[in-house]
């Protein structure tokens, strides 16, 4: 007797096979594309606790509070950390504005200077906040500074990723950022970025940067953010370590909140 197959399920085989098909279709640049706006989430409020690890191991652990928003039907992110403690950090405030298409704008506030600075674009690549992220780690990058090649597939943590090797296109970009090549590993599955390995201006390697966790925050959207995330500076022996601890999903957070006046208060 001849199996038939119910409509339902052919169709949901046949999307399933469409969809794979055009995954394998995509090109390095277009992989990229979907990695930045896999994490580009409507609005969010969250918790975390950031913890720095020296060369001999000992730890300095800030808490600070997030705050993110989409703007311009989703091509700015707006976001905006402040530090809870200790207490030598503790209302100490960092604003950005996200672009898609064109240099970020962000700002640092230092309660004991009583003064908002401008963080310029060739400063991304210093340290935030003592810890091993940069300023340029604090926002998503530029698709365009970049040059992009497929190298392959691979596993990541039992993940199923591509492997790209990132370039910046000029020195002016690598100046900037800091790193003269990157190599991220991307999820088949979600595209969230799972692993980068970032090479410093001599083309040595410098950092390993690994996607431990994530977190679906927006459901309908599928639309994640990374909850746990460490990079290790394999020169001086440096880790730092991040984990979101409680994150909801807020798209309706008040505009008032990405300004340098509360920056300040």
């Amino acid at each position: 007797m001849k199996r038939v197959i119910p409509i339902t399920l052919l169709s949901i085989l046949l999307g399933m096979a469409f969809k794979s098909q055009a995954q394998q279709n995509l090109t390095a640049k277009q992989i990229q594309e979907k990695s930045l706006e896999s994490t580009r989430v409507a609005g969010t409020e969250s918790i975390a606790t950031m913890t720095i690890i020296n060369e001999k191991g000992q730890k300095r652990v800030r808490q600070m509070a997030t705050l993110t928003k989409l703007y311009d039907q989703g091509d700015t992110e707006k976001k905006l950390i402040r530090f809870m403690s200790p207490s030598e950090v503790k209302g100490t405030g960092f604003l950005t504005y996200d672009y898609n298409t064109k240099d970020d704008d962000k700002w640092i506030y230092m309660p004991a200077l009583r003064k908002t600075r401008r963080i310029i674009s060739s400063e991304n690549a210093k340290s935030f906040m003592g810890s091993e992220f940069s300023y340029a780690d604090m926002t998503l990058p530029n698709l365009e500074d970049y040059n992009y090649k497929l190298l392959g597939e691979t596993t990541v943590m039992n993940e199923p990723c591509y492997e790209l090797e990132i370039v910046p296109v000029n020195s002016d970009i690598e100046d900037e950022n800091g790193f003269s090549k990157k190599i991220s590993y991307i999820s088949k599955k979600n595209f969230v970025k799972r692993k980068s390995i970032y090479f410093d201006l001599y083309g040595e390697k410098e950092k390993v940067m690994l996607v431990k966790s994530i977190v679906e925050v927006d459901k309908d959207n599928h639309k994640f953010r990374i909850k746990h995330i460490e990079i290790e500076n394999i020169q001086n022996g440096r880790k730092s370590i991040s984990t979101i601890d409680q994150i909801q999903f807020n798209p309706a957070i008040p505009d008032d909140y990405f300004t340098s006046r509360y920056l300040e208060n």
